[in-house]
């Protein structure tokens, strides 16, 4: 029964995610990213074993071959925050996958242009921070803070590389700032 519940979820925010793409449908859209959706491959993947978890990640697009873009999730919501992405925010995603080691011809890549060209589900950032929730309680605390400083700093980067102007940084729009608030909440214990 639970594993029911948990399955109707999941698929539920599959659909949600993917509803932008193809008509609606999900399953297009699986076919066209080509990924391998599959909560036994991500565990194979990344070594996660809660089937919650597992079950959030799926759902918002990750999978094994997709889990090094779920590194720049909070970096993607913090460019959209604001309910656009411009120029100079993509272009500052663009070069966040190339040092994170994203191939322009992988599934990762082309997860990330989804990300890109479409404002990301809520789910996303959701998963994510259980994500981040659940692997910072096997690290030690040095490791969970300087993990928090790169991925903040990193994102702030994003949300101020709009308001670069001639020199001149604007500061960083509400909205941007709320989703660093937050991304910061998922830290805490």
């Amino acid at each position: 029964m639970i594993q029911e519940a948990t399955g109707d979820r999941r698929r539920a925010l599959e659909d949600a995610f993917f509803a932008h793409d193809n008509g609606g449908s999900p399953h297009g859209a699986h076919a066209a990213v080509g990924h391998d959706m599959r909560p036994q491959a991500l565990s194979a993947a990344s070594g996660i074993t809660d089937p919650a978890l597992l079950a959030r990640l799926v759902a918002a697009g990750i999978d094994g071959d997709t889990l090094t873009c779920l590194s720049l999730a909070p970096l993607v919501a913090v460019a959209w925050a604001d309910g656009a992405l411009d120029a100079k925010e993509r272009a500052a995603l663009l070069t966040a996958a190339a040092e994170s080691g994203i191939e322009r011809q992988g599934p990762a890549f082309r997860l990330l242009e989804d990300w890109l060209a479409h404002p990301p589900p809520p789910q996303l950032i959701e998963a994510w921070s259980h994500y981040v929730r659940d692997r910072g309680a096997a690290m030690e605390p040095g490791a969970v803070q300087a993990l928090r400083l790169h991925l903040l700093g990193r994102a702030r980067r994003v949300a101020e590389a709009a308001g670069e102007l001639l020199g001149h940084a604007r500061p960083v729009s509400p909205a941007e700032e709320a989703m660093l608030e937050r991304l910061e909440r998922a830290f805490a214990t």
